[in-house]
């Protein structure tokens, strides 16, 4: 940030006529700063972003997590289908939870978010993510499960704001703490939740689901970081 103060001091102060090819290189080099340091920045942004989102959820924070969303944001939630807009997201994870302001006593609900792989489009105003989830979730002296899956994520940055534009879990599987997934039969791991039954979707799943024990990918969004081409 200092250079780029530096650079626009500079370009401030008047040049000769002889100078004029420097100041073009200087005025190119400062226009290739600012665009790498908007892309720093909103990695960074989307990072804190997607975070709070696991925070928020964490303790039953609905609207503030649902807050988090672009005015026409979706969420997607393994078979449960699309949630269109800030209001249906914010009851839809309040269904999802008990339909309570907040976490009951004794509900654990811990969306842990791992492995970031952050892709900031050229221009800073979009961008995709993929992360890891586990989901550490029960009941006191009732039940208990691990959750496993994948997010592939969209952001989008409104009035110099980064918000989410579509937050898509595909969900590997949820099994019991007790006997753990080894023993899950095929489609055992993946069901739709009563939440979604009461309170149906806008749109049906968009994509079809292949749990554990089958082998399923997530399609990538971002192209592979090194050869540039699209991950099939």
């Amino acid at each position: 940030m200092r250079r780029i103060l530096l650079i626009a001091a500079l370009l401030a102060a008047p040049l000769p006529a002889s100078a004029q090819m420097s100041d073009a290189r200087i005025r190119a080099e400062a226009a290739e700063l600012t665009a790498r340091v908007e892309v720093l920045e909103g990695t960074r942004a989307i990072l804190n972003l997607q975070r709070a989102f696991g925070f928020y959820v964490d303790r039953g924070l609905w609207k503030e997590a649902a807050d988090l969303f672009a005015d026409d944001g979706t969420i997607e939630l393994g078979v449960d289908g699309v949630y269109q807009g800030r209001e249906r997201i914010e009851e839809y994870l309040r269904r999802l939870h008990g339909g309570q302001e907040g976490l009951i006593y004794g509900q654990l609900n811990e969306w842990v978010t791992l492995q970031p792989a952050i892709v900031v489009a050229d221009d800073a105003l979009t961008a995709t993510a993929r992360w890891r989830d586990l989901g550490m979730l029960g009941q006191y002296r009732s039940h208990a499960e691990w959750r496993d899956g994948i997010y592939e994520n969209s952001y989008v940055r409104e009035g110099g704001v980064w918000k989410l534009k579509s937050l898509h879990l595909h969900v590997n599987f949820v099994a019991p703490y007790a006997e753990g997934w080894a023993r899950l039969q095929g489609g055992e791991g993946l069901v739709r939740s009563q939440a979604s039954v009461d309170y149906p979707p806008d749109r049906p799943p968009s994509a079809t689901y292949q749990p554990f024990p089958a082998v399923q990918v997530p399609p990538f969004q971002a192209s592979h970081p090194v050869t540039g081409r699209p991950v099939r």
